[in-house]
């Protein structure tokens, strides 16, 4: 029998077993209600975090408070649709949040990406009873992290096993690059198991405190310090049927999930480049000195300073324009997952982390070339944005983006239907 036949009646019967959180919310999330609200509650946040960023990632300091002040907000409830008590905003709106906030600080940024991923696999291939479940976790200030990659293996070749144990499972493996784990309360776990001779993908709702379950925080990347992105061991532990959520099912027919998850990434990096050109321009403005043959007294004054500024300047507005435009095709997408709307989503999406790539690691890059030597030093924290962008932009890499982009628009070839595109 497949393991979502066994799901499904259980599913309909009963309501998931919850688990003592690790890590209960401080206090009751706002209910945020409109994707203007959403907006103008992620300017309050970013504005809020950003005066200590710089120090969170020179001393990497974990961060708890900011985190707990995140989900008050309500901001990690903005993708629970509206018949389960959520605002359902637009993709849209949900990576400007995010770069709003990854501008601030590109860690905490990054920290929700695989909890809004995550909810839109439950979105796609969860029952109402599941939905209604962890839905009503997230409004109550859940945290979803991840344990999906695995060291050594491709993607989609995973040896973490969901193995039948009477009426539950057991999960037996180890999970690399488990970004947000450390601060959640839920770790979704993508498993595999054995089913009429081939291995079937499901998503595993973990709970962070059930007994076999070790976070470890062994993340020492260059950048990205502090989104809690080490290794976690699962030995022998127990999770319930109504845990479990189909993942490959989701990918076998045209589903929104690969674009949502990949907009996000790209959110992430037009944050960090607007962090970057953020801070370059005060620091021009009153440290950097003028080049001798530009003749002027002001650094500000160096015409070709001047132009450096306005390229950067100009990248950074179209890659805006990518991502806004990638956000109406996402919601396209979800509204009717027809294998054309998904494909011309996943390419606009593509589109967009292109140039989002190119933008970040740009700004990063021109914010030492115009500041000059003393913008290197190592209190200021102005390398952050750089080393965030070039760690972040690794995630998968962009020069299949341009493969699929190019051969859809040359070939009329649908892109695979996975979470990287």
């Amino acid at each position: 029998m497949a393991l979502l036949q066994s799901i499904e009646p259980l599913a309909a019967v009963s309501t998931p077993a919850e688990p003592a959180p690790a890590l209960p919310a401080a206090r009751p999330p706002h209910r945020i209600a409109t994707d203007t609200e959403a907006l103008a509650a992620a300017q309050r946040y970013a504005a809020r975090i950003a005066p200590g960023a710089a120090q969170r990632d020179r001393e990497r300091l974990l961060p708890w408070d900011a985190l707990d002040d995140f989900v008050a907000t309500g901001l990690w409830a903005i993708t629970v649709p509206r018949e389960y008590g959520g605002p359902g905003v637009s993709a849209g709106t949900l990576a400007e949040v995010t770069a709003l906030v990854s501008a601030a600080d590109g860690s905490i940024g990054q920290i929700p990406q695989n909890h809004f991923y995550a909810l839109e696999v439950l979105r796609v291939g969860g029952t109402d009873a599941q939905k209604r479940f962890f839905y009503g976790r997230v409004l109550a200030g859940d945290r979803f992290g991840n344990a999906l990659a695995e060291i050594g293996h491709q993607d989609f070749q995973r040896r973490t096993r969901l193995v039948p144990d009477g009426e539950g499972f057991r999960v037996q493996g180890r999970k690399f690059y488990c970004t947000g784990a450390l601060y959640a309360h839920w770790i979704p776990t993508l498993v595999v198991t054995r089913e009429e001779g081939r291995d079937v993908t499901y998503l595993a709702f973990v709970p962070r405190t059930a007994e076999g379950v070790h976070v470890t925080d062994d993340w020492d990347g260059f950048g990205q310090r502090v989104t809690g992105s080490g290794s976690v061991q699962f030995d022998d532990v127990r999770v319930e049927p109504e845990w479990v959520v189909p993942f490959l099912a989701s990918f076998e027919r045209p589903t929104p999930i690969g674009p949502l998850a990949q907009i996000l990434h790209a959110a992430i990096d037009l944050g960090l480049a607007r962090g970057a050109l953020a801070a370059t321009l005060p620091f021009v403005r009153e440290h950097a000195r003028p080049w001798i043959d530009a003749r002027v007294e002001r650094a500000a004054d160096d015409p070709l300073l001047i132009q450096q500024v306005g390229e950067t300047a100009v990248r950074l507005r179209a890659a805006e324009a990518l991502v806004r435009r990638a956000g109406r095709f996402v919601d396209a997408a979800q509204a009717d997952p027809t294998e054309q709307r998904v494909a011309e989503a996943s390419i606009a999406v593509a589109e967009a982390r292109a140039l989002t790539t190119t933008a970040s690691l740009d700004a990063g890059t021109r914010l030492f070339e115009l500041g000059g030597t003393s913008a290197t030093t190592g209190q200021k924290g102005l390398d952050r944005f750089w080393r965030n962008a070039r760690t972040h932009t690794l995630h998968d890499p962009v020069r299949w983006k341009y493969h699929a982009i190019g051969n859809f628009h040359l070939n009329g070839r649908i892109p695979p239907r996975h979470g990287a595109i």
